[in-house]
């Protein structure tokens, strides 16, 4: 009689169910695992004998072979151990088959018995939820898995456990949903002097999920400014944060004992390759990009990156989501990000101090900043420059507005745009909007339509930027609470969407 257990196999976001069959037979002692297994599937054998071992169950003399079906779908990870371990267990009648067959379990196991926590435990109870199946996984990985909520969720800390939860010696109760605070220290807004507008452009980038572009010379805030983005974004909503936690879950991120409500704020260096940006690798990981989904994506010396790095970053801004294409694996992630980046003007970042600039000025800030193509910097909703701090600043008292204020403000306008877009799927913010959805809700008053008519031709913006510039408009006009977009709005939004540029 063959026993059967169900476990995942991840494919991107997508956990794909796993029929896991044991079969006990007469003939040579044997313990093989088929079915496309990794290393670390094929390595479950050992650990499985040694966790029944430790536990005084010897198994038999015979032929014990257990496949994972569908077998051309190639498996990978230690989180098979358990539900091996489980069908093992039902075909030597230790635990009901009917049991094992209601399961979906992962969890890797140690030689003494105790189950490790594992990647994935949150899309594997999507699926188990789907199946209408028990997920059964270790418990430190318990809290994570109870979020989704359609599904009950058992964390054990050991195989010993499960044997007496499913024989009803001792039953385990349901795990419960976790949820992690994230400390990100005192980073306050009020702590930086000065830069009046970089916070004003702070505010509105955060208020409609715009990309911002900051271009300083050293020292004069930007990566100070950016650490502080976080502080006025509002916290992830129940659907974002389910979203964002499947992600970072895959990743192994989720170790804390739940998922967290605080926004991703994400900032790699500029060294990080394609695949760590992008995502990509052993296995098709997700990158920097969908690990930021539904935050924010933070590249300071953004110059620096490599040209081809910064070119793979065009398509996901404009689509919100990124395939990962590999000889064998083909993997789409989301990833809605908001994308903040900070620049020196120029190599030696003095451009416009004569005094401490290279013998190369103006042609070496062209050449920096030329690093950064035409079309991608067509996607920034706001460019602001970043003047040094004066002295005289820095010795002035903390401002009044600090990051509660500014985040107050700013949950109010994405409260509106909520109420505005609905349950249209994929609209969240102002950014997301377009065609006659945009038209509709951003079109300006007659002045202000015949303003942004008039840069447009006098500065030759792109469709993309003309459309960019109604949406940090209407955001402009969401925080101000204002119904429609008027002139002073298209005014603000062109003044951050010029900055830097010549005319046509």
């Amino acid at each position: 009689m063959i026993a059967r257990a169900y476990t995942v196999a991840f494919e991107g976001v997508d956990a794909r169910p796993v029929e896991v069959q044991c079969a006990v037979s007469p003939g040579l002692p044997a313990f093989s695992i088929v079915g496309l297994p990794d290393k670390a599937v094929s390595e479950a054998r050992d650990r499985v004998r040694s966790a029944l071992s430790s536990m005084s169950i010897a198994l038999p003399s015979k032929r014990i072979t257990v496949n994972l079906s569908p077998a051309d779908l190639p498996k990978e990870g230690s989180h098979f151990d358990l539900p091996i371990a489980l069908a093992l267990l039902a075909a030597l009648d230790v635990v009901p088959h009917d049991a094992a067959e209601g399961t979906c379990a992962l969890g890797e196991l140690s030689l003494d018995g105790a189950l490790m926590p594992v990647i994935g435990a949150l899309p594997a109870a999507m699926t188990a939820a789907e199946d209408d199946r028990t997920l059964l996984c270790p418990a430190a990985s318990g809290a994570e898995a109870a979020w989704v909520g359609a599904t009950q969720v058992i964390g054990a800390a050991s195989l010993l456990q499960v044997i007496q939860h499913y024989s009803g010696q001792a039953p385990l109760p349901p795990a419960i949903p976790g949820e992690v605070t994230l400390d990100r220290g005192d980073k306050d807004l009020r702590d930086v002097k000065g830069q009046d507008r970089a916070k004003r452009a702070m505010e509105i980038a955060a208020a409609g999920r715009h990309h911002l572009i900051m271009i300083g010379t050293p020292g004069s805030g930007k990566s100070m400014l950016a650490a502080r983005m976080p502080g006025i974004l509002p916290p992830l909503s129940a659907a974002e944060a389910l979203e964002t936690s499947m992600i970072h879950s895959l990743a192994g991120l989720l170790d804390e004992g739940g998922i967290c409500r605080a926004r991703p704020f994400r900032e790699p260096h500029h060294t990080a390759s394609m695949a760590a940006i992008v995502g990509g690798g052993r296995g098709a990981k997700p990158g920097e990009i969908s690990l930021a989904h539904n935050g924010v994506l933070f590249m300071d010396e953004f110059p620096e990156f490599p040209r081809t790095v910064l070119e793979t970053l065009r398509q996901p801004i404009e689509t919100g989501e990124v395939m990962v294409a590999r000889a064998n694996a083909h993997v789409k992630y989301p990833c809605r990000f908001m994308l903040v980046a900070a620049a020196n003007p120029c190599k030696c970042g003095y451009l416009s101090d004569p005094a401490r600039a290279c013998a190369r000025v103006p042609q070496c800030g062209e050449d920096y900043l030329g690093r950064i193509s035409g079309p991608l910097m067509d996607r920034f909703d706001l460019r602001i420059e970043v003047p040094p701090v004066s002295f005289t600043d820095l010795d002035l008292p903390p401002a009044a507005e600090g990051s509660a204020e500014i985040a107050a403000r700013v949950a109010t306008a994405r409260a509106v745009q909520q109420a505005r877009l609905g349950d249209r799927p994929g609209l969240r913010a102002n950014a997301d909007i377009e065609g006659a959805l945009l038209d509709r809700v951003a079109t300006p008053e007659p002045a202000g339509r015949t303003l942004l008519t008039q840069v447009a031709e006098r500065f030759g913006l792109s469709a993309r930027g003309y459309h960019r510039v109604l949406r940090v408009a209407r955001t402009i006009a969401d925080l101000d609470g204002a119904e429609t977009v008027a002139r002073t709005h298209v005014a603000e939004a062109v003044s951050y969407r010029l900055a830097g540029m010549k005319e046509s």
